[in-house]
């Protein structure tokens, strides 16, 4: 057990002499807009490539709540922090006639539109708080993954304008630290990658974090509608090759904050990262294929008539 820590430690340890006090270039636009990331076109490929796609248990939850609130006909659907189009891909396989995905990146903006999708998507560069839809016009607004770096004052006081009476609001995440599962090792897997988890939020990440470790209780408190619910504990269960698992981690913002600040010590912690996973999985090979697992959290909501 105490060889197995040390491998998780020694990850930590390999950053910790020169780390740079982190002087946060997050871009915060004088705490009226949302946390800006993802400018680089590169880290919004990786993030196309790497990220995790919502379970399609989220996506009914959202759909079933909107049937029972509101009914059809479903015109328009908004994803707002839509990032590379992921989630708004997924909307389009539903019955709206419309569905747009809304970032503040320009370079995941370009990045969704790059990606072949339903002649009914369309994309928008616009922040979370300043929405370009006409009062009382959207059916369903979502956000996946990304609430939690919104000013969420100024957000839900335009999900409230735009949203049609008994339009519905959904808001999902995944929880950031994961169970990794391979053959008789998984506990020393997880141990590693909990400890990877742990320091890249805690030196790395931001308010947005809490909210996230929360599982979205504030976010769900901040919510004006009486008509509310918060759906915990959905399952997400992939199996992925650590060259994936690797991408994944690479891909998130935490790791990309890192990279600005120190990109030499970021890059031996992530090549630390894969050697330690091999290691302890007792191959060479990156494309071998473990099991991660973690859950969601949806919260839904209806504005009144």
């Amino acid at each position: 057990m105490t060889q197995r820590l040390s491998k998780a430690k020694s990850i930590e340890k390999c950053v910790v002499q020169r780390r740079m006090k982190w002087r946060a270039d997050r871009m915060w636009c004088s705490r009226q807009m949302a946390y800006r990331f993802f400018e680089r076109n590169e880290h919004s490929s990786l993030y196309e490539k790497y990220m995790i796609r919502e379970p399609d248990e989220v996506m009914k939850l959202i759909l079933s709540y909107l049937e029972e609130k509101k009914g059809k006909p479903f015109q328009l659907a908004v994803d707002v922090g839509c990032g590379t189009g992921q989630s708004t891909r997924s909307l389009a396989a539903f019955d709206f006639q419309k569905v747009i995905g809304v970032d503040i990146s320009d370079a995941q903006i370009q990045e969704a539109c790059s990606v072949g999708s339903s002649p009914k998507v369309s994309y928008m560069l616009a922040p979370a708080e300043q929405l370009p839809f006409e009062d009382g016009s959207v059916d369903l607004i979502t956000a996946s993954v990304s609430a939690h770096w919104f000013n969420m004052e100024m957000f839900l006081s335009e999900v409230e304008r735009v949203l049609k009476p008994r339009g519905c609001l959904a808001m999902y995440c995944l929880y950031p630290f994961f169970d990794l599962h391979y053959k008789d090792c998984s506990k020393a897997l997880t141990d590693v990658f909990t400890e990877v988890t742990d320091f890249l939020l805690r030196e790395y990440g931001g308010e947005g974090v809490k909210l996230m470790l929360s599982e979205y209780k504030e976010i769900f408190d901040a919510v004006p509608f009486v008509d509310k619910t918060r759906v915990t504990k959905i399952l997400l269960k992939r199996s992925m090759p650590v060259a994936d698992l690797v991408g994944l981690c690479e891909s998130i913002c935490t790791y990309q904050n890192f990279l600005r600040a120190d990109r030499e010590a970021a890059e031996e912690f992530l090549q630390k990262l894969q050697h330690s996973l091999l290691e302890i999985m007792g191959t060479s090979s990156t494309a071998t294929q473990l099991e991660i697992c973690t859950n969601y959290v949806c919260v839904l909501a209806c504005k009144s008539v």
